[in-house]
């Protein structure tokens, strides 16, 4: 949901206290021998192995809400149609998209683009009110049965979720106007842990307020916390109520194609920055942003071109777009593909697995970010999935988890999602810092920032090594993991337990590029 673009409880998130201010900002490219921090080893790799070596660009598709293409650490690896011309409104390429110069947008129409949608089960539920309207358990005709009692815990269900997001936006926006009135009394824009401190009230709320700051003001400074946790938080809810869980909600007029129609491709437009390209950003800095201007932030990939196409929204996406999207971005050249979105119920699938199958027969790479609700998705749904319907599975597609900074018990990242089935390999996604929206760098944490850590390699790999296939370069960055061999702490309900990270993904390691970079070099 909102490419898993989800609020993460600070407790949650592990501390990076240890790190210079330059490690932060490239911790997942470093070495755990030689940083003590466990990175992937990009930078060993590219100071040992890849010195003085020729790579071939390869173009890497972000499916996403949108990527900045100005972004002053993005332009110069954004992938350009040069069979397109921009702006003259023909589709010279012939390939069914007019003036997509730089990607598509499957979210847009000729007036502009969704920003905010409905999950999948709001609508599920507000296509069976209109199919069950007027019937009741008693009045069902007995070929209904099943779908009416799956109809009636689906409602149930988003009766719930809407009612704790009501809740959730009363506290947060409760503490925020607690927070703003103390920080109108402190007379300070961004106050430091001192201000807070010396501040005294003989208000109970403003004293809770000021104690829950100090804690907060450990790990950032106040504005970082306020923009980023208050400020995204009651955006966060305010959209979970009026959009996400708001079954009367429904923008695909905007789009203007029929959403029920999944075998419909061509429509939307050529905006592949949309109304919020924070999250696809972020993701396209950690592939690729341009590790040779020496601002900003350094990709995995050093030759890669990044192709924008917007499938999600801040809600979730849609079937039918995600299977145009991968679509599109195999056809048009793409070669590996990140896929940092996902839910818990599908409308169409079979429509989404005739695209991987299509991907896979391409010889194309898809990587798919697990989710950050720590739950077993060997057990819980997770869509899109590399399993198709008739049970076989996507011989071309990693699942990826999120690991933090530290060889201990807290590798693994708190809200991550896991499968010793499920889920091929786990990567750096905690704290990561990247490209956003108007030439900023921020934290994100996520499974959706793991996921381009693995497409970054992926895409090195095929770049430096042309010649392999995307089944080749899953099974490298598979077999070229670095092992995790102690337990690692997860929460099971209320109750923290100890579990072998083996158990947590298929490999039991954190990807490696050095490792991976070395074996692709056997390969014939």
């Amino acid at each position: 949901m909102n490419n898993f673009k989800k609020l993460i409880p600070l407790l949650l998130l592990a501390a990076l206290p240890f790190l210079s201010s330059a490690q932060k900002a490239n911790w997942q490219n470093l070495d755990l021998k030689k940083d003590s921090i466990f990175g992937i080893s990009t930078e060993k790799a590219y100071t040992e192995l890849l010195k003085g070596k020729k790579s071939t660009p390869v173009i890497v598709a972000v499916l996403d809400g949108g990527v900045d293409l100005n972004h002053e650490d993005l332009k110069r690896v954004i992938w350009i149609n040069k069979k397109e011309v921009a702006g003259n409104g023909v589709d010279d390429d012939k390939n069914g998209y007019a003036d997509d110069v730089h990607g598509w947008n499957f979210l847009g129409g000729k007036n502009g683009s969704i920003e905010f949608e409905a999950l999948e089960l709001t609508r599920l539920v507000r296509r069976d009110n209109v199919r069950f309207a007027g019937v009741t358990a008693t009045t069902v005709a007995e070929k209904d049965k099943a779908d009416y009692e799956t109809y009636i815990k689906n409602r149930s269900e988003v009766e719930k979720e809407l009612a704790t997001a009501k809740s959730s936006l009363d506290g947060i926006s409760g503490f925020k106007f607690v927070l703003d009135a103390v920080v109108k009394k402190i007379g300070k824009e961004n106050p430091t842990q001192a201000d807070f401190e010396a501040f005294k009230s003989p208000d109970q709320q403003e004293t809770r307020v000021k104690e829950a700051v100090l804690d907060v003001l450990k790990e950032m400074d106040f504005k970082t916390f306020y923009e980023t946790q208050i400020e995204e938080g009651v955006k966060y809810y305010t959209g979970q109520v009026k959009y996400n869980y708001n079954v009367d909600y429904d923008p695909r007029a905007i789009v203007g194609d029929n959403p029920d129609n999944s075998k419909e491709r061509f429509y939307g437009n050529n905006d592949i920055k949309g109304p919020d390209a924070l999250h696809g950003s972020h993701v396209a800095g950690i592939i690729g942003a341009d590790r040779t201007n020496k601002i900003g932030v350094m990709g995995v990939a050093d030759n890669v071109l990044i192709m924008g196409v917007r499938n999600t929204p801040n809600g979730d996406e849609r079937d039918k777009d995600v299977a145009n999207a991968i679509r599109y971005a195999v056809d048009n050249g793409a070669k590996v593909l990140n896929m940092s979105f996902g839910k818990a119920y599908s409308w169409d699938k079979a429509v989404v697995d005739e695209a991987v199958k299509y991907a896979v027969s391409k010889d194309v790479l898809l990587v798919h970010a697990a989710g950050n609700e720590n739950a077993d998705i060997d057990v819980e749904n997770n869509f899109p999935t590399n399993k198709y319907l008739d049970g076989s599975l996507a011989s071309s597609w990693l699942t990826v988890g999120a690991s933090g900074p530290k060889d201990d018990e807290t590798l693994k990242a708190a809200f991550s999602n896991y499968g010793k089935t499920s889920v091929d390999v786990f990567a750096p996604g905690v704290r990561i810092t990247s490209t956003v929206p108007e030439n900023k760098y921020i934290e994100e944490d996520g499974t959706s920032m793991a996921a381009p850590v693995v497409t970054g390699l992926a895409a090195l790999i095929r770049s430096y090594y042309p010649k392999l296939t995307a089944v080749q370069v899953k099974e490298i960055i598979m077999k070229s993991v670095v092992k995790v061999n102690h337990n690692v702490s997860t929460m099971k309900g209320a109750e923290t337990v100890s579990i072998p990270f083996a158990d947590l993904c298929v490999t039991g390691g954190i990807v490696n590029a050095y490792n991976a970079l070395k074996l692709a070099a056997t390969y014939k």
